[in-house]
């Protein structure tokens, strides 16, 4: 099951046995102490009430004479509270607690003497009371009225020390809510009464509106007006001052019945006609920061089955779950909604969709989901080992794509999630034809890696390798459209306004895409490189500085993997690697340092250097579960490749391909390896190809491995030839130098007489050759050997070949008759 739901809390297993036992105890000593027990006959009496911010949880039921009881879990302690009886027989519609636990309001009406149970007399009154119980005391008439109300306390968002004053928020069928001022003072000791009963202040804070919502864990009121027959979604933000604020004001694209009422959030409302959910629109709200609409169509997954229940939306974090049993179950991406494919479309009779209660649920913060019904509060949790499953067993793309990214932002244990995701690429890396798969989990593995650490870098670095989506995905259609931007209210923003208002006004202003990309990167390197065969330099400080970076990098990728690794990397100095890595660094650097503004810049350093150090570590993951699965030597070199040589050497290639359309660093000595691997592998064409494609890389180190560790057969001639030849001449002539064969010679002897004749002016010269004893009969050989002879001791400070005082016009000439013989078959 995609989605897993832990049991928080049970009324039957958390409450039902205390009752019980209060009930035994109160039979046994004929007495009442502790608070009210239970009958048997009233087991369906108890049901929760309402869930406050702090996580307590409000529950009532009938004692055993009949009268209405009110309880209170305390989900820290684990235990429960008796709050308070009312003597009568009464239906309470809500009820709300104050964080200190000294003021309970509660709103109730009389139960039917006939009928159904619970059934409503027609014009029954409602009455809203508030009642003092540390300890209890009087009862105070908030509303006596026709029509239902539902109270909620507001609490403070840091709960240090107990207010000078409660909030708290009336909320009337008849489309108004009032938010009341209650003062409280102590008297005897920790007694807490009303200071002015008589007289309590209250305010109007919203009117005239259809459909409202409480966010009890950020504390914000959200409902909808109705102006001229167009729909605007008001929000109002309570602060831990008497102070509220009307945020903001947006239209919606929907269409509400102006004799509509509905409330979410608002506790447990069991008036309503459950049945009937499915009749009416199922709306609610998740705060998110993106700037369009999507509408979504999805087709039923069973014509067999009836749509007998609403809509069920659950809030998980970054992403909100839509459920209809039996149909499908949804798992929509409100962190980047840009593109479908980083959703999860669940359809049909798969299991999944038959995986949570039938009942209604009610989404709450922090994930937590209620189960009116049954009394259940539950932790929603992505289920990562039914997601990593599910990743193995699909063969769409889209779904290859959404779950990856799913499995990632759970956020638990990461590494060894990250260790089955890489098992799962090593073994599927040919089966996705619509995204790169490694590509695409670098970049997500890595944004994941750092986004805990500000939420404000989800605009500033990337987050999928993919820009576009066009391919279908089966039963959904999806339509984008960009909506009115929200109107702010107010001027002075702090924490989650901040960041929206920020959002808005990038939107507004059409600026350019932020995500960082190695463009500059590129460019920087390229010209570096350039300079560095031309002979030109910048100043020493810069590349010191580049250095520097890509040192800070290794150096804490290394001190975050303690363990020995079975390839050979970072064994080599690997110079254009390097200077990527530093340039990636300072150009991360200033693009976070430009656009995160109030961190510190220490913070951001350190942020640069674990994103780079995560993009280079997952490359050497991959490398090191290939390495792992194949029993690879990290540098033996058999006389044939085996098939799990060329299952690495593939794995390398399509790590390169990734890194290359990206520019992105990697790890010193890949190139190396990669090379090894593909002399090892390859045909000497093919070779040949991957080598002038560039996509083997022949670094010094690589090609003096091979100088030293091949022997001379005809084959192995042939390869170190065409190695020789396609290396730069400042290389080609030291590894020359390593290899004791007539071609090496004749290579070194080419390059010898190049520098010799490249400032050669011609000077008369004698008719007649005087020819030393031993020198052979080839006169052109002869003249041209004088020749050279008459440079070298005429300027041999000047020509003298570099490192190699043997190298002479003798060694030419021996060359050059050895290449002759050797051509002419003698």
């Amino acid at each position: 099951m995609a989605l897993r739901l832990v049991c928080d809390f049970d009324l039957r297993k958390d409450v039902l046995p205390g009752l019980r036992a209060r009930r035994a105890a109160s039979l046994a000593l004929g007495a009442r102490g502790g608070g009210p027990g239970i009958l048997e006959d009233n087991y369906e009496s108890l049901r929760i009430l309402n869930v406050e911010r702090n996580g307590n949880i409000i529950y009532t039921y009938k004692d055993d004479k009949g009268n209405v009881a009110f309880g209170l879990y305390d989900c820290r302690t684990r235990q429960n509270e008796h709050l308070y009886t009312f003597e009568k027989d009464l239906h309470v519609i809500s009820c709300s607690i104050n964080s200190e636990r000294t003021l309970l309001a509660a709103s109730l009406v009389h139960s039917a003497k006939e009928g159904r149970k619970n059934e409503l007399q027609p014009g029954s009154k409602c009455l809203t009371l508030l009642v003092e119980i540390h300890p209890v005391n009087n009862v105070k008439v908030l509303k006596a009225v026709d029509s239902s109300i539902w109270v909620q306390f507001l609490y403070p968002q840091v709960e240090s020390h107990p207010p000078p004053e409660n909030h708290l928020l009336l909320i009337s069928e008849e489309k108004y809510i009032e938010k009341f001022h209650i003062h409280v003072i102590q008297e005897d000791g920790n007694k807490v009464v009303l200071r002015d009963s008589g007289h309590l202040p209250r305010e109007r804070v919203a009117e005239d509106f259809v459909w409202a919502q409480w966010d009890m864990s950020e504390q914000r009121l959200y409902y909808i007006v109705l102006k001229k027959s167009r729909s605007i979604l008001k929000c109002i933000q309570f602060s831990a001052n008497e102070k509220f604020n009307l945020m903001f004001e947006a239209p919606l694209d929907i269409t509400l019945s102006a004799s509509g009422f509905e409330l979410v959030n608002f506790g447990c409302d069991d008036l309503q006609d459950q049945g009937n959910l499915s009749k009416h629109l199922t709306l609610c709200v998740f705060t998110n920061h993106t700037g369009h609409s999507k509408t979504f169509t999805a087709a039923l997954g069973s014509v067999d089955s009836l749509v007998t229940k609403g809509l069920t939306f659950l809030n998980l974090d970054y992403y909100v779950a839509v459920y209809l049993p039996g149909h499908f179950f949804h798992l929509l991406n409100i962190q980047h909604p840009d593109l479908i494919c980083h959703s999860l479309f669940l359809t049909g009779n798969n299991e999944v969709v038959d995986m949570l209660p039938h009942s209604p649920l009610q989404s709450l913060s922090g994930s937590l989901v209620l189960d009116w019904c049954s009394g259940k509060l539950y932790r929603a949790l992505l289920n990562q080992s039914y997601l990593l499953q599910f990743l193995w067993n699909t063969q769409l793309d889209c779904e290859k794509m959404a779950v990856l990214h799913c499995v990632l932002s759970c956020g638990r244990d990461p590494r060894f999630l990250e260790a089955k995701i890489i098992q799962w690429i090593s073994e599927n890396i040919s089966t996705c034809h619509s995204f790169d798969l490694i590509q695409e989990f670098i970049i997500a593995s890595s944004y994941w890696s750092i986004y805990p650490e500000t939420s404000n870098i989800d605009k500033l670095l990337p987050y999928s390798s993919v820009l576009t989506w066009n391919t279908e995905i089966p039963g959904i259609t999806l339509v984008t459209e960009e909506i009115t931007l929200p109107f702010m209210k107010v001027h002075s923003f702090k924490g989650y306004w901040e960041k929206l208002n920020s959002n808005l006004e990038y939107v507004k202003c059409s600026k350019p895409c932020l995500l960082y990309n190695n463009s500059m990167v590129k460019r920087e390197w390229h010209s570096l490189i350039s300079e560095e065969k031309t002979g030109r330099r910048r100043s020493m400080v810069y590349v010191r500085n580049i250095f520097d970076n890509a040192m800070k990098v290794i150096s804490n990728l290394e001190a975050r993997n303690l363990e020995p690794r079975l390839t050979p990397l970072f064994q080599e100095e690997d110079y254009h690697q390097r200077l990527l890595i530093g340039l990636m660094v300072s150009e991360l650097r200033e693009h976070l340092l430009r656009h995160l503004q109030g961190i510190e810049k220490k913070k951001i350093e350190q942020m640069v250097l674990d994103y780079i150090s995560k993009l280079l570590d997952l490359i050497c993951q991959i490398l090191e579960t290939s390495w792992r699965t194949h029993h690879l030597h990290p540098w033996v070199l058999h006389l044939r490749a085996s098939a799990a040589e060329f299952t690495v050497f593939h794995i390398m290639t399509r790590i390169l391909e990734a890194t290359m359309s990206l520019f992105l660093p990697l790890p010193p000595g890949f190139h190396t390896l990669h090379t090894i691997l593909g002399v090892h592998c390859l045909p000497l064409h093919n070779l040949l190809h991957y080598i002038d494609s560039g996509v083997l890389l022949l670094t010094e180190t690589a090609v003096i491995r091979l100088m030293k560790d091949l022997d001379n057969s005809e084959n192995n001639e042939k390869l170190k030839f065409s190695i020789i030849v396609r290396l730069p001449p400042h290389i080609g002539q030291k590894i020359c130098r390593l290899w004791d064969h007539p071609m090496s010679s004749n290579i070194i002897s080419r390059n010898h007489v190049k520098q010799l004749l490249l400032n050669y002016k011609k000077q008369p010269q004698s008719s007649m050759i005087d020819k030393s004893p031993g020198s052979v009969e080839f006169l052109p050989l002869n003249y041209f050997i004088e020749i050279l002879t008459d440079i070298e001791s005429s300027n041999q400070a000047l020509y003298a070949f570099e490192g190699h005082d043997n190298v002479d016009a003798k060694f030419v000439e021996e060359a050059a008759l050895k290449h002759t013989t050797m051509l002419l078959g003698l």
